[in-house]
């Protein structure tokens, strides 16, 4: 039975922006993740008089819908370049925002959401244990994997852009 008590829509309106932001950093697709975070909102009405912890609930359903999700497609497309999200002030800190999604989408599903859950989320090791199912060494794991296939891909990307860089001056002096 779907609830009607006011302290469920209260949450929802107060956490979705925040939730859909942690769905979208899973899955690195705005509808994706609005239809799992809808379908999240779903399975919490329905079971609203017994949640204890709604922020924890939502997030390991999401978790959990996303792994399903994936698991049928075991295929995910990954593009060169995010859509473009318009240009104004602050224009360089979306950049560099959207090459950390980039890379974030490039991961391993586990990864990804280890690294979304404890640095996005703010979710303790242990909270990112019990969301994702696993053993909070398991995440820990994931985390440091995670962070260091990150700062590989942006470091080859800084050699890469050098080394343009650099090509450009020696065409220039010619």
């Amino acid at each position: 039975m779907v609830t009607t008590d006011p302290a469920y829509s209260e949450f929802v309106l107060a956490r979705q922006g925040r939730l859909r932001r942690a769905a979208y950093l899973m899955c690195g697709d705005v509808s994706q993740a609005e239809d799992l975070l809808q379908e999240a909102l779903i399975v919490l009405a329905e079971k609203w008089e017994s949640v204890e912890h709604p922020d924890a609930f939502v997030r390991r359903v999401i978790y959990r819908q996303r792994v399903s999700w994936w698991r049928r497609r075991r295929r995910e497309v990954i593009t060169e370049r995010l859509p473009d999200a318009g240009q104004d002030d602050g224009s360089e800190e979306r950049a560099r925002d959207a090459e950390v999604r980039e890379v974030l989408r490039s991961l391993p599903q586990r990864q990804r959401a280890a690294l979304v859950l404890r640095y996005f989320e703010d979710l303790t090791e242990t909270q990112t244990a019990e969301v994702m199912g696993i053993a909070p060494g398991t995440v820990k794991s994931l985390s440091h994997q995670g962070m260091t296939r990150m700062r590989a891909e942006f470091a080859a990307r800084r050699g890469a852009s050098e080394q343009e860089h650099d090509e450009q001056k020696k065409e220039v002096r010619r």
